[in-house]
């Protein structure tokens, strides 16, 4: 249930929305995604807090993400998409997004938890972030919200993909099994479907006679990288 805002808090949001890109028809989703639920327990009105955007926000947020990462890196693989999301969506990276946008200091917040540096905590940042992500989302619909989340995440993603593709798992087997093994490795090739112009190959990686594990790629090479990494992750060094 909406609330009736101040001239005032109406004046911040339309900033804050001016600021972020996106065009509120209802400000008050924007308000109620912004207001902390220790301000809710202290205020004699019944008004919303962002609770039930969060819950919302986080769903749109995952699908959102997950959209732009398939659409962005074709050639990873299911696995590497997966750690990419969980390093875009965790609650550090989400709330440096909130810090970036200064949401801490448009959060309502009780006094007990605004004196205590709510305003810059991270779990409160995060929740904000999520709850944002909601109100975009029943405010412009999938779309909107899409594109929102796309445009916040683009230079995350760059920096998530350098530590979870750009990694040379199969240079860094070959060091590990040299170190601590002194035995060899290989690559069989164990698996060739599709047609000509969409090939999946599968690989195996031996060290010395023990199968170690296997991948799948688009390419020979992909494979054997996705074989590498089910090694490490075999060793415990995924």
């Amino acid at each position: 249930m909406a609330h009736e805002m101040t001239e005032g808090r109406r004046a911040a949001l339309v900033r804050l929305s001016v600021q972020i890109g996106v065009s509120f028809g209802d400000l008050s989703l924007l308000d109620e995604a912004l207001t902390h639920p220790s301000y809710t327990n202290e205020a004699k009105d019944d008004i919303p807090h962002n609770e039930r955007l969060e819950f919302l926000g986080d769903a749109v947020l995952e699908l959102a993400s997950s959209t732009y990462l398939y659409a962005h890196f074709p050639e990873c693989s299911e696995g590497e998409l997966t750690k990419m999301r969980a390093s875009l969506v965790q609650s550090e990276t989400l709330a440096r997004l909130a810090r970036q946008l200064d949401l801490g200091s448009y959060l309502l917040l009780g006094r007990g938890e605004l004196h205590n540096g709510g305003a810059d905590r991270q779990n409160n940042l995060e929740n904000a972030f999520e709850a944002l992500v909601g109100a975009v989302y029943l405010d412009g619909g999938w779309e909107t919200a899409r594109d929102y989340v796309a445009h916040q995440l683009a230079a995350e993603a760059l920096s998530v993909e350098k530590t979870h593709v750009a990694r040379d798992y199969k240079t860094t087997l070959q060091e590990h099994v040299q170190q601590k093994r002194h035995a060899s490795i290989s690559y069989k090739l164990i698996g060739e479907t599709g047609p000509d112009h969409d090939k999946r190959f599968t690989t195996r990686v031996l060290i010395g006679d023990e199968p170690m594990g296997e991948g799948t790629g688009r390419s020979k090479k992909e494979a054997e990288q996705q074989a590498a990494a089910a090694a490490l992750d075999r060793i415990g060094l995924g």
